[in-house]
Parts: C-alpha cells; sequence; structure tokens
C-alpha cells in the first residue's frame, strides 16, 4: 500500500525517487537498518522516505546514495536536483489551509497524471463539477463548516479542473452510476446545469464518460468509488486509489493495481458505451 491512509503531499517525482532509493538499496543488498545506522535515524524512517511519506533532505539523500554505490558526481548531482525539485510545494500548497494530507496526495497524483480513470457511484466526479453542483455537494457533506471554508473548498475544486485545459490533459476515463444523474443535487436548476456540463465534457475527445444504467445489474465494483491514475514517468507504477467516509487509501502493489483495472475493464465493457453517453444525458436533463 502506498503510503497507508495519508500520503501527506507527495508528489509524483517525489514518489519516483522514494522507489529509487529503494531500487538502490536493495541492489546494493542493504537492509531498512543498515542504512538507517548510516544516517543514524530510525529504520522506520528510511522506509518513509522510500514510500514519500515524508520530505527527501538533501543530506540523507546525498549519504545514501555513497552508501548505495553511487560514485559519478555528475549522477549524484542530478539525483539531488531532482530531490529539491521534488520537495518543493505544488500549486494546491496555497489551500493547505483546507486540505488534509490524505487529499494533498489525491491532487498531487491527479495533476501529475497523464491517464486518470474511475468509477463513481455517489456523486459527479470533482473534475467535471460546475460551481453550484459543488458547492451543494460540500455542503451537504460538511453541514458544519463555515461559509468561508466552503468557498474555499469550491475554489479548490474549480482549479483542480485547470488539468483539462492545460496543454497536454489527462485522458480522463469515467464510469458513473446512474444514481449520480438520478440523485437530485440542490434545486432543479442545479441539476440541470449540471447535465449540461456533462454533455460537454463528453464532446471533448479528452473525456471519455460512460453511465452504468440500472438495467445493467450487478458489477465489479459495487462496494464503492475509486480512481487509477497512470504517469508519463515510467519509473512511477500506476497507483489506485479507494475513498471513504474520513480519507483514502492508495495502492501500488502490481496485484492491488490490477484489481482496480481488472473491475474497472469489466464495468467499462458492461456499461453503456460510450457514444450513447450524450443520448442518455439528453434524456435525463428532459426529466429533471
Amino acid at each position: 500500500m502506498l503510503g497507508g491512509q495519508a500520503s501527506g503531499a507527495a508528489t509524483a517525482l517525489r514518489l519516483v525517487l522514494g522507489k529509487r532509493l529503494q531500487d538502490l538499496r536493495e541492489t546494493a543488498g542493504l537492509s531498512f537498518e543498515h542504512a538507517a545506522r548510516a544516517l543514524d535515524v530510525t529504520h522506520a524512517t528510511i522506509r518513509r522516505m522510500e514510500k514519500a511519506q515524508v520530505g527527501l533532505k538533501v543530506p540523507y539523500v546525498e549519504k545514501l546514495l555513497r552508501i548505495y554505490g553511487l560514485s559519478e558526481q555528475d549522477e549524484i548531482d542530478r539525483f539531488l536536483v531532482l530531490v529539491r525539485e521534488a520537495n518543493q510545494p505544488g500549486w494546491w500548497h496555497r489551500y493547505r489551509d483546507v486540505l488534509p494530507d490524505w487529499f494533498s496526495a489525491f491532487v498531487s497524483l491527479e495533476s501529475e497524471a497523464d491517464q486518470i480513470r474511475a468509477y463513481e457511484p455517489h456523486y459527479v466526479p470533482g473534475l467535471l463539477q460546475t460551481e453550484a453542483y459543488a458547492t451543494a455537494v460540500l455542503r451537504a457533506g460538511m453541514p458544519h463548516a463555515p461559509a468561508t471554508e466552503i468557498e474555499r473548498l469550491v475554489a479548490l475544486r474549480l482549479a483542480r479542473q485547470e488539468v483539462l485545459s492545460r496543454a497536454r490533459p489527462p485522458l480522463l476515463w469515467i464510469v458513473v452510476d446512474e444514481t449520480v444523474l438520478r440523485r437530485p443535487i440542490g434545486r432543479p436548476n442545479v441539476m440541470r446545469a449540471q447535465v449540461a456540463r456533462l454533455v460537454e465534457a463528453a464532446a471533448n475527445p479528452q473525456v471519455r464518460l460512460q453511465v452504468m444504467s440500472f438495467s445493467a445489474g450487478l458489477h465489479p465494483a459495487m462496494y464503492g468509488p475509486f480512481h487509477l491514475f497512470r504517469f508519463p514517468l515510467p519509473e512511477l507504477p500506476d497507483v489506485a486509489c479507494a475513498e471513504s467516509l474520513v480519507g483514502a487509501h492508495y495502492f501500488d502493489q502490481r496485484d492491488d493495481v490490477s484489481a482496480f483495472r481488472e473491475a474497472l475493464d469489466r464495468m467499462c465493457a458492461q456499461a453503456a458505451p460510450v457514444h450513447r453517453t450524450e443520448a442518455i444525458l439528453g434524456e435525463i436533463r428532459k426529466e429533471i
């Protein structure tokens, strides 16, 4: 499991560097304990560095690289340049007043992925929500939060959507349950505008939106929502994220990620095909 329940503010690059440190240590035949003694830290610190659960301290990394057998100064310097880059806060850092650690990791992965796949049984995915819909959802989920906090969270959600309009946007492939489109959120005009936004998104060649209709019956992911991220960096494995009421769990082990991918593949085959999405949304909009 990647980072347990809360992966801090890890960026994709920091995850890559942590994995690279793990590979170097294992190639050198050294244990966590051996590396920890060299830095005068606990073995848990080495584990957290490799899993990107903590920031990478440049002096620590430089010493580890030499212990692990890297002798070329140019190679070490290049690695350290990447460490400094990985430790820079992401754009979402300006929302740290309302951004819990577990979701900071999610936003980082979302921002740096070149493919985002997901199943959503409850709500329109955040990347496709209108401002009014996002406000209604957040108010329902946080009934005691002050208005200023809701406004900040809505602003964060809208800022996340800029990933879809950047020069090289990710492929966004979402399967939504029909419940998402049938459940009233806010006033009728909110839902009508939201469905119209989905029609617009479905016309984007970088967005594939499928609807899992009630008539499709049982499917492989009825246990809850999840996301699957793929990155342009070949060193970084696919990462799956399964959400819960109070956080999220992140998975990067091959068998775990394969289970999520297989479920999504089966669901994409079972859901209405992409070319039917606009017609389905049109029919639902007429009923609102």
